[in-house]
Order: structure tokens, then C-alpha cells, then sequence
């Protein structure tokens, strides 16, 4: 029999989704199980969006241009300089979902062999991609005990070799819901100009900050121009995860054009849901006003729940709608197997992505968890009911 690939050896399986079996099974058993271990999001999708969609008048589904619908471009452009980010739809192409803007950026800008730095914990498919690419991730470690703040700039300048190429950031973080502020991003800025590297930015989180805390985007850096690339997506922003609508963006001409051939091998991102992205960006000004109030609410009941657990400890998110949290356990990945093939508490159980998966560091995240707060209040403090039973239960 033939044998896979290296790259396919070496693909990690998501940390999110690898459970899924256990979940299913534990369904199929009559448990109700609490989702907090993907980041899809239980609030409705604006109905005035589907509408757009519902009601287009396409008589042929047809190829979009590689770079999106030029309207779509457009109204993006406007959403963007709304947000303080001076962009024209000429710095714009439109992907196929946040994941093939990360590809796109990690292919245009790096080698076979290349490397590239990325704090850590950080979003697991990061490490899909610089597999896919024959990329080295290069993780810097950030601390629960810092609230997974942004390691010291020695940590970078020692981390740095002859074949960096790019640092990566996602900014609300998805993981741990940290937001970076102007200084920390002022820091990345002076390495990137120092040592000649791009600054891959992945905004996908912008509007969900807290604490009348402000995004600030990595494109809107002075000097920064032409080492950003801004990587986006519709999924979070407007509960569209389906969609598979994202944005690679950046001013460097240089790089548009090299991203742009890839774009046109991979012919063009879906029609429908860039109708439904361009119909988007005319939402009301205080659209994300309840919503961003929703989550808030979410956020402070998750984590003051994970804090009065004993044992446990969980760093307040600035933003994003994730949680990082340490449990008192070994194992991480164990326990959330056991929450779903052995444990239930009234009939329910708590699903949860194991922390390993977020580390290239082997060894780091055993016993972290992260959670989503995307369910209302009540599935949160049931979901928080089981987990609290469910540790005094696993630890005793």
C-alpha cells in the first residue's frame, strides 16, 4: 500500500473538532452537551443580510473575478477606513474564509524552509498552514500568569535567525481573548522595520473588545505599510462562520500582485456570500452595540464562575469571545474525553478544546482548556454547573 505524505503525517488534528466522536456519542446516549469549544457563535445572523441573498436575481451562478466582486472590494474599502485602516479595493482580495488569507499570506511571503514567529499559545491552524507550506513555526511563549500578554522584545530579537521571515499575531487573540495594546504593537512594529520582516495580523475578533478598550490594527501602524498584511473574515463579525467569506489585505503592491496568482489558481472565492459580506457593511452604526453588551455579560459571568472554582484560574479576556483557563488536572485533553464519555450532571455535560493544541511547544497547555462564551448566560451557568461538579468528581 502506498504511503501519506511527511505533510500529511505531520498535519495536527484541530484541537477543537478532534472530539467530536465523544460529543456525538455522548448525544446519542440523551446527554445534552454545552458547547463552549468552537467559536461558533449563537447569535442570529442579521436577517437583512440573508435577504440579500434570498433575493439576488442571478440567472447563472458564475465565476466571481479572483479578487471578488470589484463591489464587494469597494464597499470592504469603506468598512476599513471606517475603522481607521487607509485602504483602497486595490489593496483588497477577497478569500475563501479567514484560513485561505493565512495561506495566502504564509505562501506569498515565506520559502520552503522558512520561518516564521508566532507568540504562543496561538490559533492551532497556524501550525496547519506552515505544514501545508513546509513553514517553521517558531512559538514565543506568553504566560497565564501575564495573562498571555506580549512576551518581552528579548524574546524576539533571540528567537530571530537568518531564515524569519514574518511574526504572526491575532489581535483580539483567539485563543486566549488578549488584546494587544498600542505599546505591544508598537514592539512588534520596531522588530519588523529592524529586522526586514512582514507582520501577518489576523483582525478577525476587531469588534469584540472590552473595558472600553479600542482595536487598534496593525495597518493602521505609521511606517508599517509595507510589512502588514491584514488578515480577515466575516464568520465572528456577523455570525456568518458558514459563509466562508475572508480578506487579505495589505498595500504592498508587491505582495497583492504575487497573492493574486494564487487567487487566480484557486479560480474565486463564493458568489452568495460575498453578496451577503457587501450587505454587511451596510448594517446599522449600532449593530454591534447589543451584541458587543451580550458577550460582555458572557465573558464576565464565564470567567468569575472559572475563578470561584478551586483550583482554577482564568485570566480576564480583553477582548475576542475565548477563554484560557487552567484547571487542577494532569491532563486537559483526558479530562474533556472524560466529560464526554463518562461524566454527567442533570442529564448534561460540558464540551471544551484541550490547551496542547494552541502550543507548538511540546509539553505546554497540558492542563489549560479553552472556552468559547458563545451561548447565552443560561447554557453558561449550566454549562459552569458541570464543570464544577464534574472536577470536584474527577480530582477526589
Amino acid at each position: 500500500m502506498p504511503s501519506i505524505s511527511h505533510r500529511g503525517g505531520h498535519m495536527p488534528p484541530s484541537p477543537i473538532r478532534k472530539l467530536v466522536p465523544f460529543a456525538d456519542s455522548a448525544k446519542k446516549r440523551g446527554t445534552k452537551v454545552y458547547h463552549l469549544n468552537i467559536g461558533q457563535p449563537d447569535i442570529e445572523t442579521p436577517k437583512s443580510i440573508m435577504d440579500a441573498v434570498r433575493n439576488t436575481n442571478m440567472k447563472v451562478l458564475e465565476y466571481s473575478p479572483s479578487a471578488g466582486f470589484e463591489s464587494y472590494r469597494n464597499k470592504l474599502a469603506t468598512y476599513y477606513q471606517r475603522n481607521n485602516i487607509d485602504v483602497t479595493s486595490a489593496d483588497i482580495i477577497v478569500t475563501t474564509g479567514g484560513s485561505e488569507a493565512i495561506l495566502f499570506a504564509i505562501m506569498t511571503c515565506m520559502d520552503a524552509g522558512d520561518e516564521i514567529i508566532i507568540p504562543e499559545p496561538f490559533y492551532a491552524n497556524y501550525n496547519g498552514f506552515a505544514i501545508t507550506s513546509d513553514v517553521k513555526v517558531v512559538p514565543i511563549p506568553s504566560g497565564i500568569e501575564t495573562g498571555f500578554s506580549l512576551p518581552p522584545i528579548e524574546e524576539f530579537e533571540k528567537a530571530i535567525t537568518p531564515r524569519t521571515r514574518a511574526i504572526m499575531i491575532c489581535n483580539p487573540n483567539n485563543p486566549t481573548g488578549y488584546l494587544y495594546s498600542a505599546e505591544e504593537l508598537n514592539v512588534l512594529k520596531e522588530i519588523c522595520l529592524k529586522h526586514n520582516l512582514f507582520l501577518l495580523s489576523d483582525e478577525a475578533y476587531r469588534e469584540f473588545c472590552y473595558d472600553d478598550r479600542k482595536h487598534i490594527s496593525a495597518l493602521s501602524l505609521p511606517g508599517l505599510e509595507q510589512h502588514a498584511i491584514l488578515l480577515d473574515t466575516i464568520s465572528k463579525r456577523y455570525s456568518a462562520c458558514g459563509g466562508r467569506i475572508g480578506a487579505f489585505v495589505t498595500k504592498n503592491k508587491e505582495v497583492v500582485s504575487a497573492a493574486m496568482k494564487f487567487a487566480q489558481a484557486r479560480l474565486s472565492p463564493p458568489s452568495f456570500a460575498q453578496i451577503l459580506g457587501e450587505a454587511a457593511v451596510d448594517l446599522p452604526a449600532d449593530y454591534f452595540s447589543g451584541i458587543h453588551a451580550e458577550y460582555n455579560s458572557r465573558r464576565d459571568l464565564l470567567v468569575n464562575r472559572l475563578n470561584a472554582m478551586p483550583g482554577v484560574t482564568c485570566p480576564m479576556p480583553g477582548g475576542a469571545f475565548y477563554a484560557m483557563a487552567q484547571l487542577p488536572v494532569d491532563d486537559s485533553e483526558k479530562f474533556c474525553q472524560w466529560l464526554l464519555e463518562s461524566f454527567s450532571y442533570n442529564g448534561a455535560t460540558v464540551m471544551m478544546a484541550p490547551a496542547a493544541g494552541f502550543y507548538a511547544t511540546p509539553g505546554k497547555g497540558k492542563s489549560e482548556v479553552r472556552l468559547a462564551y458563545v451561548l447565552n448566560t443560561d447554557a453558561i451557568n449550566g454549562a459552569m454547573d458541570c464543570l464544577e461538579v464534574a472536577l470536584k468528581e474527577y480530582i477526589k
